[in-house]
């Protein structure tokens, strides 16, 4: 049965948790890591433009003593034509895994069906559980087990969001989600969520989502492929984290933001370059949480 990395409701609290507890370990001493894919060749499928993905991916690979491959999807025959269960097979024969940032989350499901090696979301359309697994590893360092802690979104329900409201019944943690209603996160996956013991809530209200908020999260109001800027800015404009928001939150509560970030719109620069802010803490361990998630595959 091979193994992929797709969405964080396909894994088990204890198997999260486990990957989490490793992204650590590994990030503590990483020598002990050097072999885990030696010999192992890793392709890394670009659909979208990329800085933290590929660097961590790339570095990751090599530190864990495999080889990474780049592959921009336009350089590919994928994007000329080849169905994606050819490409999936093909690849197969030639390289022990594949790491893909894709536009279609669909895509990648079918990329994963037809693969006989390990496929890893490195975002979609429609989730991003690579960066939701650094974050946890990020928020534990700062304020320790996230189980019971509040954690507030604000903004478009994207595919980040998606990611944070899967982790919720996994981890075990309150998840507030500030947003337009134009803007609500997935239906389906918030009620799957819900289902399984996630305490979540969509709310209208900032202000609201941000009382005794244990961690504050944003992220960039226009997205790469989102086309209605204008209405997107004038929707989430009373979103905007800002001092008054971090006020209310727990006094030593962090700020988050995956990145890239546009200072004054989502978020004002006296927070994400404050002191609460961890966002570079947080950037650093999409490194570690990847190579743990490499690991988990090839164990």
């Amino acid at each position: 049965m091979v193994k992929h990395f797709i969405d964080i409701a396909d894994f088990s609290s204890v198997q999260l948790k486990q990957m989490v507890a490793e992204a650590r370990a590994i990030k503590a001493n990483p020598n002990s890591y050097k072999h885990v894919l030696k010999g192992k060749k890793i392709a890394m499928i670009f659909e979208k433009p990329s800085t933290r993905t590929r660097v961590s991916f790339e570095v990751g690979i090599v530190e864990l003593g495999g080889t990474p491959i780049i592959l921009n999807s336009k350089d590919m025959q994928i994007g000329h034509g080849e169905t994606i269960a050819d490409t999936a097979k093909v690849l197969s024969r030639f390289v022990d895994a594949i790491m893909i940032r894709a536009n279609s989350h669909v895509m990648v499901l079918e990329l994963a069906k037809h693969s006989t090696i390990p496929v890893i979301n490195a975002l979609t359309d429609r989730s991003h559980p690579c960066q939701i697994m650094a974050d946890i590893q990020c928020f534990e360092e700062h304020r320790g087990n996230i189980k019971g802690k509040n954690i507030a979104w604000f903004g478009d329900g994207n595919n980040v969001t998606t990611s944070w409201i899967e982790a919720a019944p996994k981890f075990g943690f309150n998840l507030s989600i500030a947003c337009p209603e134009a803007l609500d996160p997935d239906s389906q996956a918030l009620q799957t969520a819900i289902k399984a013991g996630g305490n979540i809530s969509i709310m209208r209200d900032p202000k609201a989502a941000a009382k005794n908020a244990d961690c504050v999260i944003t992220d960039c109001w226009v997205s790469m492929g989102d086309k209605d800027a204008e209405n997107r800015h004038n929707l989430l404009q009373p979103y905007q984290v800002d001092q008054n928001i971090m006020q209310l939150a727990q006094s030593d509560a962090i700020f988050m933001h995956c990145l890239p970030a546009h200072r004054n719109e989502e978020v004002v620069a006296q927070v994400i370059d404050g002191p609460q802010s961890v966002v570079f803490d947080e950037a650093e361990n999409r490194l570690h949480a990847q190579k743990s998630i490499l690991k988990y595959l090839f164990d």
